[in-house]
């Protein structure tokens, strides 16, 4: 395999959240040797069981951006102590028709950044849960619980030096839980 995969599921729509800030700025330390693609999960209509027998073409393409993967990276913001309602959206168009998950298998990391001093704690243990229910091999250390501060990001959209050494670590982590599950 020449290159690796990952789909980065970012649970925020917002164009610039920090969330997606983040998921762009860690793929950049990532060796050559690891492709990171954000899927999008923004037009993805409002899962409903009637419409498994004809999904919408939103949905087909987040199932074959997933099929296409060898690892799954969720960066997510926390609402309401949870994950966002459009990141759970998104993982049941994939989890269904019953039978024919998409993310059984696919390892996984989990990130995510918030002005609060937990980061995302809640909204990544409730992921946790799901991605376990749905057989989601999930990386458990180390976790990030990251606090947005000022220089977290440089003015390029790079992760800070005062962050770097953390998130490299971090992400170096993630890309050996990866290389466990894809050669």
């Amino acid at each position: 395999m020449s290159q690796v995969h990952i789909a980065v599921i970012v649970g925020s729509l917002r164009r610039e959240s920090l969330n997606r800030r983040l998921a762009t700025a860690i793929a950049r330390l990532a060796p050559a040797e690891f492709a990171f693609r954000q899927v999008e999960i923004g037009d993805l209509p409002l899962y409903n069981q009637d419409d498994e027998a004809t999904p919408a073409a939103p949905v087909l393409r987040l199932r074959d951006d997933i099929r296409a993967a060898q690892g799954l990276l969720f960066v997510t913001p926390e609402y309401n102590r949870s994950l966002p309602g459009a990141l759970k959206n998104a993982i049941d168009h994939g989890s269904r028709p019953y039978g024919q998950s998409v993310w059984a298998g696919k390892p996984a990391g989990i990130l995510g950044v918030s002005p609060g001093a937990i980061g995302t704690a809640l909204a990544q243990q409730h992921l946790r849960n799901i991605l376990a229910h749905l057989d989601v091999p999930t990386m458990g250390q180390p976790e990030a619980f990251i606090q947005a501060r000022e220089g977290m990001f440089d003015e390029a959209g790079d992760i800070g030096a005062a962050s770097r050494p953390f998130l490299q670590g971090w992400l170096d982590r993630y890309l050996a839980w990866i290389l466990r599950f894809a050669r």
